[in-house]
């Protein structure tokens, strides 16, 4: 089954819980000059005054269905993890070249001490384990949700039609 993460803009209030909770369960870096963070979480500010607004994203890999990390990966580190769908890196095959950072649209792909690629793996021992990822599992406020992507889909679609009909 397939897998992908959804944001609901109107619930993040960009806590960060999130990119610490992936961070934990990673054990990756926390401090220091470069801490690796595989979810980030960005402010988009946007219009001024009265007007002014904040709004937070909470980013990470995609796992894209035809993902370009994947397929500018020389060596075959890159792969999609059959049972998850997840895109996933295997470490011992890396080279370090970065062809997988200069391909993804949206910067996710970062580099250990080692020089080798590291990137959210959804989590794929939980889910196997039937559990949530541990980003989705932090959120205090459900804004970040995990799921099939035509369900996921749905949502997104009646929460738009719901959101027209009250505008009319």
């Amino acid at each position: 089954m397939s897998h992908a993460f959804y944001l609901d803009l109107d619930r993040c209030t960009g806590c960060f819980a999130c990119a610490v909770a992936c961070m934990d369960q990673n054990d990756l870096e926390v401090s220091g000059p470069e801490p690796t963070a595989w979810r980030q979480v960005f402010a988009l500010e946007s219009g001024s005054g009265s007007q002014a607004r904040i709004r937070y994203v909470s980013l990470a890999c995609m796992h894209c269905e035809d993902a370009p990390c994947l397929l500018a990966c020389p060596t075959g580190a890159i792969a999609r993890d059959t049972a998850t769908r997840a895109v996933t890196v295997n470490a011992d095959l890396c080279i370090g070249c970065h062809s997988c950072s200069i391909a993804c649209p949206f910067g996710v792909p970062r580099f250990g001490k080692d020089g080798r690629m590291q990137k959210c793996d959804l989590c794929s021992a939980r889910l196997e384990a039937g559990l949530e990822p541990a980003c989705v599992r932090a959120c205090p406020t459900k804004a970040l949700k995990q799921g099939d992507p035509n369900v996921l889909t749905l949502e997104v679609e009646k929460k738009a039609a719901a959101r027209l009909a009250a505008e009319s």
